[in-house]
């Protein structure tokens, strides 16, 4: 561990990224480290030298992947990632950054303790997520985040049977259902009343999406659970089943939704006094009003 000796580098495109990913690529050279650069990022660097390669060989090659970005820029690489095994490393050009937590300021000094072995590794579960009508697979995705199942349309609501390891739970009208990871729990799920879980824990959360009942209510299940939501076919909308926010498939009256833990984690690469809950404070504002 420790030893990277060949980086790839990933982020969206953005005058602020391009500013880090020249700093980046300067300070990768001098440590004598063999660089790689997305299709994408490379657009900021004009007629780089550096190799050019897409995701999947990124994946393929590298010992270590660098994401130049927000927390959306990391949860679309961490679905191609994680099948190889491949750590990934945030630096936050984005907003929030619960998952970006290196600051563009301290980019040198952290990437090079990481370089020389000083890190904290994070392991991470996503979700696989598939649609099936009948026999037939619709589609299927991974979130690192969450699946979402929604009607599409604030002025309708889906009606759906959930079941938890093929138990019946319920059958519920609302807006949608959130099926959210830990590290998604301060994401999307937090907004629609979700608790917070520790990235540790290994659990999944099933927040309703205004419920047409007041009693229903989040509910924190065993990580390995299988989960099954069954569309009713009597609604009248295709509901839209969405991961982490950028993969869409949509779903028809009657169709069956299966969700479980995907067997691949993402390593999640943080510098040495990473603190989740000083994360927390900073982000949510915990305590930002005491004196």
């Amino acid at each position: 561990m420790g030893e990277f000796k060949t980086i790839g580098i990933i982020g969206r495109e953005s005058d602020a990224v391009g500013e880090s990913l020249k700093v980046l690529t300067r300070f990768l050279k001098k440590r004598s480290v063999k660089v790689l650069l997305s299709e994408k990022i490379a657009s900021l660097l004009p007629n780089t030298q550096l190799p050019i390669c897409n995701r999947t060989q990124l994946g393929e090659s590298c010992d270590l992947i660098i994401v130049l970005g927000g927390d959306g820029s990391l949860l679309g690489a961490a679905r191609m990632l994680a099948r190889h095994n491949v750590p990934v490393l945030g630096i936050n050009r984005g907003r929030l950054g619960f998952l970006t937590d290196i600051l563009p300021d301290e980019l040198e000094q952290n990437v090079g303790n990481v370089l020389d072995g000083h890190y904290v590794l994070d392991k991470r579960f996503l979700l696989n997520a598939v649609v099936k009508r009948g026999a037939e697979t619709i589609g299927r995705a991974e979130a690192l985040n969450d699946v979402v199942v929604n009607s599409g349309t604030s002025a309708q609501m889906i009606e759906f049977d959930l079941y938890v390891d093929n138990e019946f739970v319920y059958r519920q009208r609302s807006d949608g259902l959130i099926v959210s990871t830990p590290t998604g729990s301060t994401a999307y799920s937090l907004s629609g009343g979700g608790p917070i879980m520790h990235p540790k824990l290994d659990a999944v959360v099933l927040v309703p999406m205004f419920p047409h009942t007041l009693s229903s209510r989040p509910i924190v299940i065993d990580g390995n659970s299988e989960i099954r939501i069954e569309v009713n076919g009597r609604n009248a909308i295709h509901p839209p089943v969405t991961c982490d926010g950028q993969v869409i498939i949509t779903a028809e009256p009657g169709d069956t939704i299966f969700i479980n833990k995907k067997r691949h984690k993402l390593k999640l690469i943080h510098p040495v006094d990473h603190s989740f809950y000083a994360s927390c404070r900073d982000k949510l504002g915990w305590g930002s009003a005491l004196v």
